[in-house]
């Protein structure tokens, strides 16, 4: 039996880690300063930006431009307690009944 906490700890955090790199990439910061801004090893960022972790998940539109938000707003430095926007992001997917309360695909 897989707890939802499990699914969050494994999947859910993880790959939404791996949406906001990718943004913070696609709007122009690199690797570096990603892993910098998400207290991240830089390996880490590599392994999200090429699907070695955290894709597990596809997020609905909602949520991608939330992370798309959280992205903007960090690489502006306008984040203020990034832990919090990245729960405010787990709790938009449990509100919608998606993988945190039912099985992940690819498992």
């Amino acid at each position: 039996m897989k707890l939802p906490c499990q699914t969050i700890v494994w999947d859910v955090l993880p790959a939404i880690r791996a949406a906001i790199a990718e943004e913070l990439v696609n709007i122009g910061v690199s690797q570096q300063e990603t892993a910098r801004l998400l207290d991240m090893a830089p390996s880490a960022i590599s392994q999200y930006l090429s699907k070695k972790r955290g894709y597990r998940i596809e997020f609905e539109d909602d949520i991608k431009m939330t992370i798309r938000s959280v992205a903007e707003d960090l690489s502006k430095g306008e984040v203020e307690n990034l832990p919090q926007r990245i729960c405010g992001i787990c709790t938009m997917l449990r509100e919608t009944d998606s993988c945190c309360n039912s099985s992940c695909k690819n498992e």
